[in-house]
C-alpha cells in the first residue's frame, strides 16, 4: 500500500474514531482489565487482557485469528496474558503480563482501518499495556498501528530489536541444553535426537542451530514444500504432522501452535523431554503432572521462549537496543531452567508448578520491578 494512501486512510479513521470505537470492561476475576474492542465501521472485534502490572507495565503480542467464537478468543487471551505474566516474572524483564487478540482472518479482514481502531484503543489506555506483534500480526501490522498509539514495541528503526525470532531460538536452544544435561547428566547436543514440530521463525533458526551442534533432526510442518526443502539441507527425517509428537526421540520440540500436550496425546509420547518454542503447551495446567508423573522432563514454555520478550523488552530501556544485552539474559535461561528441575525434584511437583510457584515469589517480593519507565524511542525516529 502507497504512502499516500495509507496517510489518507489514517486521516479518515481518525475523524471517525471518536464515536465509532466502543471499549467494555469485562469482569473477569485474578485480571486487572480484560477489554472487549469493538468499531462496526473498522469491522473491529478485539481483547486486550491485562493480568498482572506489579513489576511494570503489561507487554505483550497482538494475535489476529478467525476465533470460532468470542468465548474462544477470550479463553485464549486469558491464558495468554497470565502466561506473559509469569515470563516477565522470571525473565526479570520490568514488565507486567498482557495479551491481546483480534478475531478476523489476518489473509482476508486485516484492514489499515481494523489495526489502526485497535491501536486507538491501545492509546487510550496510557500505558497500561504495551503490545508487538505476534501469530497473524506482522511487523508491518505494527507499523500502521504506530500510527495510532505511541505504545508499540518491534518497529523498524535504528533503535529497534528487530526479529525476535534467533533470539527465541536461543533461548530454546540453551533450554534444550539443560533439559538434556539433566536427564542424562550431559548437556551436549552431539548425537542425540530432536524432533520439532514446525518451522516457522523459531523453529527454522533452531534447527539450524542444532544441526551444527550433532543432532539428529527429526522435522514436521504442515507446509509439505518447506519442510521437504529443510529436511534435505539439514539432512533430517520428515515425519507427517499427526505423527511428530509420537516420534521417538531425546527432546520434543514444539515449536507450532498450543493445547499439544493433553490427555490424548501424553500417553503417546516416546521422548525424555519436551522443550521447545510454543505458548501454552499444556492444554490444561493438570497436564504437567501427567508429564511428571511419566518421568518426561518438561522445560515450562514461559522460560524457555523468553529469548523474544528479553529481546523486545531491552528495546524500551532508557539508553536504547543492543543486542549483547538480550543474548546474555537469554544465555542464563539455561541457569534458570536448571533450578527449576531442581525445585521440582526437591518439591516433588511438575516442572511447570515450580515455574510459577518462583514467578509468583519474585511477583511477591517486587524482584525485578521497574524503577524507570519505559523510553519509547522510537517517538523520536519514527
Amino acid at each position: 500500500m502507497g504512502t499516500q494512501v495509507l496517510e489518507k486512510i489514517v486521516q479518515e479513521s481518525k475523524k471517525r474514531l471518536a464515536s465509532s470505537l466502543e471499549i467494555e470492561k469485562l469482569p473477569i476475576a485474578g485480571y486487572e482489565q480484560v477489554l472487549k474492542i469493538t468499531d462496526k465501521n473498522a469491522a473491529l472485534t478485539a481483547i486486550i487482557a491485562i493480568h498482572d502490572t506489579t513489576l511494570g507495565p503489561a507487554l505483550g503480542g497482538i494475535r489476529i485469528k478467525p476465533y470460532a467464537s468470542f468465548n474462544d478468543a477470550l479463553e485464549d487471551v486469558l491464558r495468554l496474558s497470565k502466561g506473559m505474566t509469569h515470563k516477565s516474572a522470571i525473565g526479570e524483564v520490568g514488565f507486567g503480563g498482557g495479551k491481546s487478540v483480534i478475531i478476523a482472518d489476518p489473509k482476508t479482514q486485516k484492514t489499515p482501518e481494523l489495526l489502526l481502531a485497535f491501536g486507538a484503543a491501545v492509546e487510550q489506555l496510557g500505558g497500561q499495556y504495551i503490545c508487538a506483534e505476534d501469530v497473524g500480526c506482522t511487523t508491518e501490522d505494527v507499523k500502521i498501528i504506530r500510527r495510532a498509539t505511541q505504545y508499540v514495541v518491534g518497529l523498524a528503526h535504528a533503535k529497534s530489536s528487530g526479529d525476535p525470532g534467533p533470539f527465541t531460538a536461543w533461548g530454546v536452544f540453551r533450554g534444550i541444553q539443560a533439559t538434556l544435561a539433566r536427564i542424562f547428566g550431559s548437556n551436549s547436543i552431539e548425537g542425540r535426537t530432536i524432533a520439532i514440530q514446525g518451522l516457522g521463525n523459531v523453529g527454522l533458526p533452531l534447527a539450524e542451530l542444532l544441526f551444527w551442534h550433532g543432532a539428529h533432526l527429526i522435522f514436521s510442518d504442515i507446509d509439505p514444500i518447506k519442510v521437504e526443502k529443510m529436511a534435505l539441507k539439514y539432512g533430517a527425517r520428515i515425519l507427517p504432522p499427526d505423527q511428530i509428537l509420537s516420534a521417538e526421540c531425546d527432546i520434543l520440540a514444539p515449536c507450532a501452535l498450543g493445547g499439544i500436550l493433553n490427555d490424548r496425546t501424553i500417553p503417546a509420547l516416546r521422548c525424555k523431554g519436551v522443550a521447545g518454542s510454543s505458548n501454552n503447551q499444556l492444554l490444561k495446567s493438570s497436564h504437567a503432572k501427567l508429564l511428571f508423573d511419566r518421568k518426561i522432563v518438561y522445560a515450562p514454555d514461559f522460560v524457555i521462549n523468553a529469548g523474544g520478550l528479553l529481546n523486545v523488552s531491552a528495546e524500551l530501556e532508557e539508553k536504547g537496543y543492543h543486542p549483547a544485552s538480550p543474548r546474555q539474559k537469554i544465555h542464563r535461561i539455561y541457569d534458570t531452567l536448571s533450578a527449576i528441575y531442581e525445585i521440582s525434584e526437591k518439591g516433588g511437583e511438575s516442572t511447570d508448578a515450580a515455574a510459577i510457584s518462583l514467578a509468583d515469589y519474585r511477583i511477591k517480593y517486587g524482584i525485578g520491578k521497574r524503577i524507570v519507565p519505559p523510553t519509547f524511542h522510537h517517538n523520536v525516529e519514527i
